[in-house]
C-alpha cells in the first residue's frame, strides 16, 4: 500500500511518461529490493541480536520501503507520504519448501528433547541400580544396559523384550 502525491506537476508531467504507472512499476521494484533485503522470519536461534524481518518488524520494513520509494519516485516529483506491506505470502512452490523445513525443524527439536530426557533417565536407573547395589556391571554390560535402554526410550515404535539364555561372555 502507497499513499503518494505529485508534488512537482512539471516533474510528474515532464519527467516520465505516464507517472501513474512510474509509480506503480517503482513500488513494485522497491518491494522486490526490499524482500530480497530482509529475511521472511525472524531467526529464532539468533537470540537477542535478532535482524529485523518481513514478517516480525513491520514498522522497520514499512520505513525502509518509504525510503526506497522515495528514493525512486523523487524524479518524477512524487512525494510518498506513507507505504507498507499488506500483504505478505510465499510463492505457493516456495511455501512447500517452508513448510517442509519448519516440519523438519520441529522433528529435530523434538527428537532432542527425546534424547535428553532418555539420557537423563538412563544416568537415573544406572545411578539407582548402583546406590542400590542391586547389581554390579562392568563396562560391557553397561554399555549393552545403555544401549538397550536408549533403543527402548528413544523408538518410535513399540519395543519386543529379547530374552537372552547365554552370557556375554564366551
Amino acid at each position: 500500500m502507497v499513499v503518494w502525491h505529485a508534488d512537482d506537476t512539471a516533474k510528474a508531467v515532464f519527467g516520465v511518461d505516464d507517472y501513474e504507472m512510474f509509480v506503480k512499476v517503482q513500488s513494485e521494484a522497491a518491494v522486490r529490493h526490499l524482500a530480497s533485503s530482509f529475511a521472511y522470519d525472524e531467526d529464532e536461534s539468533a537470540g537477542e541480536h535478532r535482524e529485523p524481518a518481513l514478517l516480525g518488524s513491520a514498522d522497520i520494513v514499512a520505513k525502509a520501503l518509504e525510503r526506497k520509494l522515495q528514493a525512486r519516485l523523487e524524479q518524477a516529483g512524487v512525494v510518498v507520504e506513507e507505504a507498507r506491506l499488506t500483504h505478505l505470502a510465499y510463492a505457493p512452490e516456495i511455501a512447500q519448501v517452508m513448510l517442509r523445513r519448519q516440519q523438519a525443524e520441529a522433528i529435530i527439536s523434538a527428537r532432542s528433547k527425546i534424547v535428553h530426557g532418555a539420557v537423563s533417565m538412563v544416568e537415573m536407573a544406572l545411578k539407582g541400580l548402583s546406590e542400590r547395589d542391586i547389581v554390579h556391571l562392568d563396562d560391557e554390560r553397561r554399555a549393552a544396559m545403555v544401549s538397550n535402554l536408549l533403543v527402548v526410550l528413544c523408538s518410535e515404535n513399540d519395543t519386543q523384550p529379547v530374552i537372552n539364555t547365554g552370557t556375554l561372555y564366551q
